[in-house]
């Protein structure tokens, strides 16, 4: 069954880069997806295959029914787009202002669909179900992975399988990581209120934007001085707003930024060291602050078992030219909220190639992608999903017999 699987994704792939490029072309934002899971949608409504609109939102869900019994595997991608320009000269070029697929979320989305469609070719042969999950609003928190399963997405799933497109990784390379893989992303917000005042006079002001780069300087030693060197954490600051004239001392500066963490304990402390950090300076130099902390996704952490499954699934895949054990990265995804509920594994499928110009880092306005990665992870998908599915439907023969 599997040679033909990838036979037919193989037929499928000129398919699979014709609708990512579409989809590179109407990106969509975060809560602001309409065109996609319409197109989503309609491409299931022609396999003639069972889906549910709205799940959680925006989200698209549709099951494929095996022509036999046997567990649930669950495949998941997700389908938003990011608030940059798109700077590629490209065919496939954004035709949005200010708006672009720059982490590979359309790969995703065609990768699943026609994976979906390649397997809904073999459902006679096929021993159980398959629920494709796409997912809306990935990239800005609270996140569409939450109330897609609030809504029911995961019902009766047994195994939940998931990769990134990623261009750190050179085409042909899975990265796999057994527990954390990816961290806790939070953000933060602190606006130092002073008082106004002219540049020439500093005495009668309270200097808001002298206060808040102490702040940059000294929240830096939470991580260096505060978080024993044993645990990995982040603390960054991204933005940095005041004032619009040279000759005024502002009143209020305000700071934006992210921690990452994977110890729930090393999260907090930042969170309390923070808070003490921003008073105490503050106060000594007789301003007032306002803090907010957002705690967004926590840590994707990995299964054992279905890791290990996945990297010998990978290892049976041609086109997979090596299989790593990858670092655990500093960046968030809510994928973790599906781990948390069913066991699984979220991969990286390398999409890195210096000749297509498609290794700039993600979130990059000139992001791209090697389009063969899609292939790459749709057979690596495949495999995982058939490998699963027949390993299970041994296991309750023998239980039978």
């Amino acid at each position: 069954m599997r040679t033909a699987l990838f036979k037919r994704l193989e037929e499928l792939y000129p398919q699979m880069v014709e609708l990512r490029r579409e989809l590179h072309r109407h990106p969509e934002l975060s809560f602001h997806e309409v065109h996609t899971p319409k197109r989503i949608t309609e491409f299931y409504e022609k396999l003639e295959m069972p889906i549910r609109t709205e799940v959680g939102g925006r989200g698209v869900v549709a099951v494929l029914e095996g022509a036999l019994p046997g567990k649930t595997v669950a495949l998941r991608a997700d389908f938003d787009a990011l608030p940059i320009n798109d700077e590629k000269d490209v065919p496939y070029k954004s035709t949005v202002p200010g708006v672009m697929h720059a982490c590979g979320h359309d790969g995703h989305t065609s990768t699943l669909l026609h994976l979906a469609q390649a397997l809904n070719d073999q459902r006679d042969q096929l021993a159980g179900r398959v629920v494709f999950i796409h997912q809306f609003a990935e990239e800005i928190t609270p996140g569409g992975a939450k109330p897609m399963i609030e809504d029911g997405c995961l019902d009766g799933v047994d195994v939940l399988f998931g990769t990134h497109l990623w261009s750190g990784f050179p085409t042909g390379t899975v990265a796999y990581k057994t527990g954390r893989i990816m961290a806790a992303a939070d953000s933060f917000e602190i606006v130092v209120k002073g008082r106004g005042g002219h540049g020439g006079i500093p005495h009668e002001a309270v200097d808001s934007i002298v206060i808040a780069s102490q702040l940059v300087s000294q929240l830096q030693q939470i991580v260096s001085r505060f978080v024993d060197p044993g645990h990995t954490a982040v603390l960054s600051i991204g933005s940095f707003h005041a004032g619009s004239a040279f000759n005024v001392i502002s009143e209020t500066a305000t700071l934006k930024g992210t921690v990452r963490t994977f110890d729930r304990d090393v999260r907090e402390k930042i969170i309390a060291l923070m808070e003490r950090m921003i008073k105490g300076t503050c106060e000594s130099s007789g301003a007032d602050y306002k803090f907010t902390y957002d705690r967004g996704y926590p840590p994707v952490v990995n299964h054992e078992k279905e890791t290990m499954m996945l990297k010998e699934a990978a290892q049976r895949v041609e086109k997979v030219k090596n299989v790593v054990e990858t670092e655990a990265l500093m960046v968030g995804e809510d994928v973790a909220y599906y781990l948390e509920k069913v066991p699984g594994t979220f991969f990286l499928t390398g999409s890195g190639n210096k000749e297509l110009s498609s290794t700039y880092p993600h979130h990059h306005p000139m992001f791209d992608i090697d389009e063969t990665a899609m292939l790459i992870a749709a057979q690596t998908l495949g495999e995982a999903t058939l490998s699963y599915l027949e390993q299970h439907r041994y296991e309750a023969e023998e239980i039978k017999s």
